[in-house]
């Protein structure tokens, strides 16, 4: 999903090496031929297309009481993204969950966000028949409703070929990673440019689940594991949720998971693409990613990352075994899962309060590390005729290797937490985005002076090419505090809230998916008015007569050869200094830091 795989490897041999897949999964038992998905129905050759996954989602709706279908939203093509609600009572409505006598742990799984990635969609289809129709995996549902969207990335689904995974073992035609805007969905949680995101932003607000999985498939190199995993757990994420997945994660899911025949281990990211013996790193997300994003908003983001080399059927098994015991785990410890969730929320709007810092930015550290068993495969260097460099050539011989696991994190961005925001309403579109993600703000009734702490940035740096449709931007700052005078109708985002993480990481210029970064507030650096010649050369011969000091830095200025060579340079120098410049590069979002600011903004006209 996040790296490629290192080397250019034969299409046969990739075959032959998925060899060293898992065995011995468990299968869904007692299943009429009328209700295999199309993956069984292929031997997993082949994956559903979108429609054949519609009619399969809408006949688990008419034949039990216990799924709803509906859709989630519209992609940019139209197509409705389809979202299964299964629960025991046969909710369809988180009001109606929020309704009923006995409350219930919230699981929502999404899949084939990198449409080409559709495992968790054969997983999930089949572990919810197993659920609704057979039976067999009903007592599931005793202390859990499920939510599950089989396909978020609709349009790029349907561009189905079988070029679209080159480093993918099947099956024999899938799905395109972007969607049709030629967009990486998992980039866009935070700037959330595109309708699914939105779409999905939505359904979490509503439902606000209490835990979350995201099902992938991941390139990089061969080992013997089928199945990887990751979540965030470090200090991007609350401990009292790391704690809960340690404790029933680590402890209890992955060793069951195990004994249905699979084999796990976190999600490996190596030091050396072509040398795997040379280290693994842990990964961080930052909030554009799924599971980076859902520790914003006080809850567990569940990594799920299939190996692309192992075979279609020991992926999607994995999958749902994975999905199996997680859903089982939440269930039988919904108590403490929701009760971590409701402290993890009480945090959440502390801040604020008492000059709390705030990690935006994390790194590995390259020390210390501990040691890690991999379970992979021989490896041995060979020199190519093709590229000139060493290739990695795997084997199928099974052999186990004591790697270096970079594990700890350092904060390398952080900000204290202000009481409030301010952002004056003219900016609309960064407006827009707390709204969509659920940020709680009000609005000035009347044009108000507040002291507050800002930025002011110069040297601005875009980026050479676009990204995820965006030319990104960063820039040096410098913190200043002053009075500013903020119009009527001005935001006010309080921090005092659960999704305080959520605003702090749009609003931070120097968060790593901040709005500033994704080009929102770009129009800050343009200058609109401008100087003539004509006009500048009076006003410069004025100055130089009048300010001697100012004639001294000028003749200083003149040792630079190539100022000296520029006519337009030389009398941009005055205009600079002239009080007709226009001051650019001032962050229009004031923090208000001062707790006598803060206690009258309460006391003020806030609508």
């Amino acid at each position: 999903m996040f790296h490629k795989i290192s080397t250019k490897l034969l299409i046969l041999s990739v075959f032959l090496l998925t060899g060293t897949a898992v065995n011995g999964q468990t299968t869904s038992i007692n299943v009429p031929d009328e209700w295999q998905t199309f993956a069984e129905r292929t031997d997993y050759r082949q994956t559903a297309r979108y429609p054949e996954t519609i009619a399969f989602a809408r006949r688990l709706a008419s034949s039990s009481p216990q799924v709803s279908f509906t859709s989630m939203g519209k992609s940019p093509e139209g197509w409705d993204i389809p979202l299964l609600i299964v629960s025991e009572d046969g909710v369809s409505t988180a009001e109606q969950a929020r309704r009923s006598k006995t409350e219930k742990a919230v699981i929502l799984i999404q899949a084939a966000i990198h449409a080409g990635e559709s495992d968790g969609k054969d997983a999930g289809l089949a572990l919810l028949r197993d659920i609704a129709v057979t039976g067999e995996k009903r007592a599931l549902l005793k202390d859990a409703v499920i939510l599950f969207i089989p396909i978020y990335n609709v349009d790029g689904h349907e561009l189905f070929s079988k070029y679209n995974r080159i480093n993918q073992n099947g099956p024999e035609e899938m799905g395109f990673r972007a969607n049709s805007a030629n967009q990486n969905l998992n980039r866009d949680y935070l700037k959330a440019d595109n309708p699914e995101t939105r779409a999905w932003l939505k359904l979490w607000n509503e439902w606000k689940p209490d835990l979350f999985i995201d099902c992938h498939v991941t390139d990089g190199a061969d080992y013997r594991y089928n199945i990887t995993w990751e979540y965030a757990r470090h200090q991007e994420m609350p401990s009292v949720l790391t704690d809960w997945m340690a404790e029933h994660f680590q402890k209890r899911v992955v060793p069951r998971v195990e004994e249905k025949g699979n084999l796990l281990s976190p999600y490996l990211q190596f030091a050396d693409r072509g040398d795997p013996t040379k280290g693994i790193f842990s990964f961080v997300a930052t909030p554009r990613f799924a599971t980076g994003y859902t520790p914003l908003q006080n809850r567990i983001g569940r990594l799920i990352e299939a190996h692309s080399l192992k075979d279609y059927r020991s992926r999607v098994r994995g999958t749902y075994d994975l999905l199996e015991e997680m859903i089982r785990e939440a269930g039988q410890s919904k108590d403490s899962l929701i009760a971590a969730n409701r402290a993890a929320d009480e945090s959440a709007m502390t801040r604020g309060k008492d000059e709390q810092e705030f990690p935006l930015a994390m790194s590995i550290e390259r020390e210390p590390s501990r040691q890690y068993l991999l379970k992979g495969v021989e490896i041995r260097l060979e020199p190519s005729g093709v590229s000139g460099s060493d290739q990695t050539i795997y084997g199928n011989e099974a052999k186990d290797y004591q790697v270096p696991w970079y594990d700890d994190t350092k904060v390398t961005r952080s900000v204290v937490v202000p009481s409030y925001y301010v952002l004056p309403p003219q900016w609309t579109d960064a407006i827009d985005r707390l709204t969509v993600h659920g940020v709680e703000f009000f609005r000035l009734s009347d044009e108000t002076e507040l002291e507050v702490e800002g930025y002011i940035f110069k040297n601005p740096k875009w980026a050479d090419s676009s990204f995820e449709g965006r030319i990104s931007l960063q820039a040096e700052s410098e913190t200043v505090t002053g009075n500013r005078v903020f119009p009527k109708n001005s935001v006010v985002v309080p921090l005092a809230q659960r999704a305080s993480a959520v605003a702090i990481h749009l609003l931070e210029p120097s968060g790593p998916d901040s709005l500033f970064y994704w080009g929102f507030f770009n129009a800050i650096f343009e200058s609109k008015e401008y100087a003539e010649s004509y006009v500048l050369e009076k006003m410069a011969a004025r100055m130089l007569r009048e300010d001697s000091s100012l004639r001294r830095e000028f003749d200083e200025k003149l040792k630079d050869e190539e100022f000296a060579k520029n006519p337009r340079a030389r009398l941009y120098f005055f205009y600079e200094r002239s009080g007709f410049k226009e001051r650019t590069g001032i962050y229009p979002v004031g923090r208000i830091v001062d707790p006598e600011v803060a206690k009258r903004l309460t006391s003020i006209g806030l609508r």
